[in-house]
């Protein structure tokens, strides 16, 4: 049993990447139980091995409090055995970030269906399946429950690169987002995506170099923002001071888009 914590168990999908690790240290700094999904086995030891020297220098009383759990969240059998093994041995589940996802850079009309597919399911049917999980659970609990779906700008500025599968299955989750939140409001579970512009994580290696110079130049503060950053904004949104606050798309772009 991983140690104890009052604010309950938060689930981070893609906990292993760049954004998933500033998100899970967040939540460990916060005081929750964090359970990582990620199918990189050797990547969440990493990110085991970074909550406990993190909570080492917290306090001592923060044993370890992250479970890294294998799973391939294309896999809707898989999810539900995470969630059951999440439940069984860090208890309630009061927080979810659903954070994979990824950039295929196929140009259309010439999009293969198979990467399609394969884009839609790892970044829109991957937390719609882990949110049917995390409600199932979170209905019966007191108090406030948080979803944050981590979007992407790309949703919605059609001046940058992002491919149409891309933008496609992050404006999916976006809807998905407004739903629940509309059709859990009584149950308590709030529900909110986050939509980052330029993020520095390790889905910058699918762009050459001339597109990424010219989106970081595009962008006001002339540098591309940091996960923890927006992990900051995930905090936030889990916290009390989030309680109020669902079915809102929140753009962090530096203020790039505005009109």
């Amino acid at each position: 049993m991983v140690g104890t914590s009052k604010l309950g168990t938060a689930v981070v999908t893609g906990a292993a990447g760049g954004m998933g690790r500033a998100i899970v240290a967040e939540l460990v700094r916060m005081g929750y139980r964090v359970a990582g999904l990620d199918i990189d086995l050797a990547a969440l030891e990493q990110v085991r091995e970074q909550v406990k020297k993190q909570c080492s220098e917290l306090a001592a009383e923060h044993e370890e409090r992250f479970l890294g759990i294998g799973c391939d969240l294309t896999d809707e059998p898989a999810i539900a055995q995470a969630f059951e093994q999440i439940e069984q041995e860090m208890g309630n589940i009061v927080a979810l970030v659903n954070n994979a996802g990824t950039c295929f850079m196929g140009e259309f009309p010439d999009i293969a269906s198979d990467e399609l597919d394969r884009q839609m399911t790892i970044n829109f049917s991957s937390a719609f399946h882990c949110c049917q999980q995390a409600v199932r659970r979170m209905c019966s609990q007191p108090g406030v429950k948080k979803i944050v779906n981590i979007s992407s700008n790309g949703a919605y500025n059609f001046d940058v690169f992002d491919p149409p599968h891309y933008r496609a299955s992050k404006a999916a989750l976006d809807t998905l987002t407004k739903d629940l939140a509309r059709r859990y409001a009584l149950d308590k579970i709030s529900v909110n995506s986050i939509a980052p512009a330029m993020t520095e994580t390790p889905l910058f290696g699918v762009l050459t170099q001339e597109v990424l110079d010219k989106a970081i130049a595009a962008m006001p503060h002339g540098r591309a923002m940091q996960p923890s950053e927006v992990a900051a904004w995930v905090g936030f949104l889990i916290s009390p001071a989030g309680d109020i606050a669902s079915g809102n798309v929140i753009v962090l772009n530096q203020g790039r888009d505005v009109r």
